[in-house]
């Protein structure tokens, strides 16, 4: 509350916070412009299935009224998971780039966001074709290819404008404007979630309804105390430098250290699992029911399979790995001690400082890993045990993601109150 009562003492965070809901405005427009020549009442009927709706809740509702941001950014999405991969070695230009520092992001930011340009073009052209096949051609209030392309080209320019506005939110705005974009679609149909849990308990006031909902927000409230736990918890290593004076060593002080996050990679494994089973899975709703179409369904419906709530654990687990040791690079890290002259106590700089840290790492990553397992896939396991609302089934994913955001929104709004404290103490 104390960071809170300084953002309006602060005419520039006052100002980044207008600009940052100015963008989320035009993004709610947007939601609402359907695209032209398709027939909107049968999508609304499509998206009673279950993966059409966990879809229609990450953009927003965007899907549900088939708008021109019905995509929203999930094609930027997919592209940086391929671009990420691609950087480990697979393409020699791509690994350089990631090596050269900012020049260096910012050519892999443009090529992210050709490639999701692509993947935006081709995934709009498959939901055009599949959503009319889905509905025996009534989709569509026009036939023909030139309709198919039409439609893919709104769509793509949709999320470019998508793209466009998180920027913005990055660059002039407050936090992370990928992240804040996805989490301001999940925070408008929290009202959806209220108004299905109050119509499917609350009806009918009796006893079980009324524990039921009582154990849901219980558990709501458990999952938000767990996710800050989470995001805020960090290991420290101690550090000591060569040339410090040993009356500096022996003053007791203890301010030298590496903080290692214990989920390093925020909620982006949980996103990126998501997204990857969410895209067969949509395909796979296109086409009419048959065995191979099933076994396809066990494979990836998280929501409502075994196996494929396994394979969503597993894909959690390694996102969680890759994107830990991708953002805490132990080779860097012991290499920038070795520069600095210092070191960790007890451990030889260079190659052992290195397997050091990869050693506490892989450690406090496979708990940071567990964890976010359990915060994602405790709802979903709870709906395949009990009857609760589709809505709801998706609380623990959303839960983590609004509050891994807001925490690290939240971090970047006490960054800026500092630095302005700063500035105005050296003037």
């Amino acid at each position: 509350m104390a960071t809170f009562n300084k953002v309006w003492k602060n005419p520039d965070l006052k100002r980044k916070i207008f600009f940052t809901t100015m963008i989320f405005i035009v993004y709610r427009i947007g939601v609402f412009i359907p695209v032209p020549g398709v027939n909107t009442e049968v999508v609304r009927a499509t998206m009673q299935q279950p993966v059409f709706g966990f879809l229609d809740a990450f953009t927003g509702g965007a899907l549900g009224t088939f708008s021109v941001f019905a995509m929203s950014i999930s094609p930027y999405i997919n592209a940086s998971i391929i671009v990420q991969l691609l950087q480990m070695d697979v393409i020699p230009i791509l690994a350089e780039w990631s090596k050269e520092g900012e020049s260096g992001k910012r050519k892999i930011n443009q090529v992210t966001r050709y490639l999701s340009l692509i993947l935006a073009f081709v995934q709009a052209l498959a939901m055009a074709i599949g959503f009319n096949m889905m509905n025996n051609g009534i989709f569509l209030l026009g036939q023909g290819w030139l309709v198919y392309l039409y439609i893919a080209i709104v769509l793509t320019a949709g999320t470019a404008i998508m793209l466009f506005l998180s920027d913005q939110i990055t660059a002039k705005g407050i936090g992370n404007g990928t992240s804040m974009i996805i989490v301001a679609g999940i925070v408008t149909q929290i009202p959806r979630m209220i108004g299905d849990l109050y119509s499917y308990y609350l009806v009918n006031l009796t006893i079980p309804n009324i524990l039921a909902v009582v154990a849901i927000i219980a558990l709501i409230l458990l999952t938000v105390i767990g996710v800050v736990y989470l995001q805020l918890a960090t290991r420290k290593l101690p550090i000591q430098y060569a040339n410090r004076h040993n009356s500096a060593q022996l003053s007791g002080r203890k301010d030298s250290f590496i903080p290692l996050k214990l989920n390093s990679a925020g909620v982006i494994p949980v996103i990126f699992a998501s997204t990857l089973l969410s895209l067969p899975l949509t395909v796979i709703n296109f086409f009419p029911e048959s065995g191979f179409t099933n076994v396809l369904g066990i494979l990836f419906d998280f929501n409502n399979s075994i196996i494929g709530l396994l394979i969503y654990i597993i894909l959690i687990v390694g996102f969680t790995y890759f994107y830990a040791f991708v953002q805490v690079s132990p080779e860097k890290v012991a290499e920038n001690l070795k520069k600095q002259g210092s070191y960790i106590p007890g451990v030889r700089p260079g190659a052992d400082t290195e397997e050091y840290l990869s050693k506490v790492l892989s450690r406090i990553t496979f708990i940071g890993a567990l964890s976010l397992v359990v915060i994602a896939c405790l709802p979903i396991v709870l709906s395949m045990l009990t009857e609760i609302p589709q809505s709801i089934r998706i609380g623990g994913t959303t839960i983590l993601i609004v509050v891994g955001v807001a925490i690290e929104t939240a971090k970047q709004v006490q960054t800026k109150t500092m630095d302005q404290r700063y500035q105005g103490f050296i003037k």
